[in-house]
């Protein structure tokens, strides 16, 4: 399954889900693997870290354009289609797609080269505090298309001053033919339909606009996750040649001051920060086990979902829009220090991905924060430069929803004026011995001089660790599910009834696997035990 709904009724489609042919590069054994899927899955490869080919057969029955959609691979992809090399992608966690103009009837072989190797080639993925997995490791489809197509819809919805909800929509057109094209462009919203002329040149693409008022549409919220169906279609002398439907919902994400409103109302976040991770499947968690996740979040009373440190799956936001948790999502970045940004891949390959995961996943209302380099060297000058860069290219891409960076350089942050929210991940208890309350004051503090002042402040972190199973029940030694309890309790009975904070996230709903090379020596088991639940979702006493 790609998304929770069909995107299609003219445009044919064929989902790539199933078994593929598998094989390590340079290495005679084959398998037969899942896709969506990690190479982990195979036991022989549960560690294995390097390069590994997919292939299979596609048949198409006519003579026609196709388009490869490929929404996740990790973490470079090098694309051949009949042997012919067609592209190459580098990020785990972003879409990518390509065409092959007018492919004949019969069979094709498509195969791609998926490597998954710390080096110096890759600034994003490094090891870490969680693991890079190898594989397709999330959908594949392949599209038929005409010459001229659809490429995407932007929703951008407006709460006017009489409550009224005003939406400005956007098209963008591809046009594949050596010949300029003269069409229609239909479009259908809440029962609103609405029709332009459009003409494109030869080979070219354009965006085109439509805006209108709604006066009888409700609200999505938490309360009231309402959505709607938006299709364009593309008609030509009455022929539908094309079409494209997103799920939207009618919010607005605003900011008055300390406080975060959504749809004109004050809102507190009460979320965790969630992994893509599960033993067995890896980053590849089907579709019942992310649903799995948000009951399980629904039940300790959250309200919110971080997407440490990456982007997610897109099949885990449209489960997000349509059951009205709220979403801050963020690009790929966890804890490099200055050396790691100054790769000199780093600024292209973090471009790439703001500019591939924005524009895929605008449309979910879900989504009401992005957020930015977790971690990362914003104590220094050249790291700063950085994060203006990055701020300022999210904001040329929407500026619908604030933008943040989640920061553990306690008083030497360069970077909280460039912060719409300042987000501070803070351990207090864990490994800060400091009282909490004293500890947030003294950071509070500090944060009104350094660039933070009037703006609403998120605890992005916070936690203890926990292994499911140990306890002690009189000493409370860290490690213990008692000891994680009491540092847990302790924070929450601080930030939820401290009105200068508007949300926090606790660090982790569960368990989740980290890079061996070096962190196993503080990370019993190789993983981060900070979960309230542990990897097999089993509850500890934190919950």
């Amino acid at each position: 399954m790609i998304r929770l709904f069909q995107q299609h009724q003219i445009r044919r489609t064929q989902d790539l889900s199933g078994i593929w042919d598998f094989k390590v590069k340079d290495k005679p054994e084959k398998y037969q693997i899942t896709v969506p899927g990690c190479w982990k899955q195979v036991p022989a490869l549960s560690t294995y870290r390097g390069q590994g080919i997919y292939s299979r057969t596609v048949v198409i029955s006519e003579l026609t354009n196709l388009r490869l959609v490929f929404k996740g691979v990790s973490h470079t992809a090098e694309v051949y289609f009949d042997n012919q090399f067609i592209g190459r992608h580098y990020g785990a966690y972003t879409p990518f797609d390509l065409i092959v103009p007018q492919v004949k009837a019969g069979q094709h072989q498509l195969k791609i080269v998926v490597d998954n190797r710390f080096s110096e080639q890759s600034a994003l993925h490094v090891p870490n505090d969680y693991y890079t997995y190898g594989g397709l490791t999330r959908g594949v489809v392949l599209e038929y298309l005409s010459d001229t197509y659809l490429q995407a819809l932007t929703f951008t919805s407006h709460l006017q001053a009489d409550q009224q909800w005003q939406a400005e929509l956007t098209a963008t057109i591809v046009n594949l033919a050596a010949q300029t094209k003269s069409l229609t462009l239909a479009w259908t919203l809440a029962d609103q339909r609405y029709q332009q002329t459009v003409t494109l040149a030869a080979n070219s693409q354009q965006k085109f606009t439509w805006s209108a008022d709604f006066p009888e549409v409700t609200a999505w919220s938490p309360q009231t996750p309402q959505l709607y169906f938006l299709q364009a279609e593309l008609i030509q002398s009455a022929q539908k040649l094309d079409d494209l439907i997103e799920r939207v919902g009618f919010r607005e994400v605003t900011m008055k001051q300390t406080q975060l409103l959504l749809n004109g109302r004050p809102i507190f976040l009460k979320g965790f920060n969630r992994h893509e991770d599960y033993p067995g499947v890896g980053c590849s968690l089907p579709l019942a086990l992310m649903n799995r996740d948000l009951d399980l979040l629904e039940d300790l009373g959250a309200n919110a979902v971080r997407t440490c440190h990456y982007p997610n799956d897109e099949l885990f936001l449209d489960l997000c829009d349509q059951r009205g948790f709220l979403v801050w999502e963020e690009n790929h970045a966890r804890g490099l220090s200055l050396a790691q940004m100054e790769n000199p891949n780093f600024n292209r390959q973090s471009a790439a991905c703001i500019q591939e995961f924005i524009p895929a996943h605008y449309n979910h209302p879900s989504i009401i924060i992005w957020g930015l380099l977790n971690e990362c060297a914003s104590q220094t000058a050249i790291g700063r430069k950085k994060y203006q860069k990055q701020f300022k290219q999210i904001r040329q891409l929407d500026q619908s929803r604030p933008v943040t960076a989640a920061t553990r350089q306690h008083f030497t942050d360069l970077c909280l004026d460039l912060d719409d929210i300042v987000s501070v991940n803070m351990y207090s208890g864990w490994y800060d011995d400091h009282p909490v309350a004293a500890q947030l004051d003294q950071e509070y503090a500090w944060i009104q001089h350094a660039g933070g002042d009037n703006k609403p402040l998120i605890i992005s972190e916070f936690g203890a660790g926990g292994i499911y199973g140990d306890h002690d029940y009189f000493a409370k030694s860290k490690w213990s599910e008692e000891r994680q309890v009491e540092i847990i309790a302790a924070n929450l009975e601080t930030y939820l009834h401290d009105e200068r904070i508007t949300g926090v996230f606790l660090w982790q709903f569960a368990d989740c696997r980290v890079t061996e090379q070096e962190w196993f020596a503080t990370r019993p088991r190789t993983y981060n035990n900070k979960g309230v639940v542990d990897e097999y979702r089993r509850p500890k006493l934190a919950v």
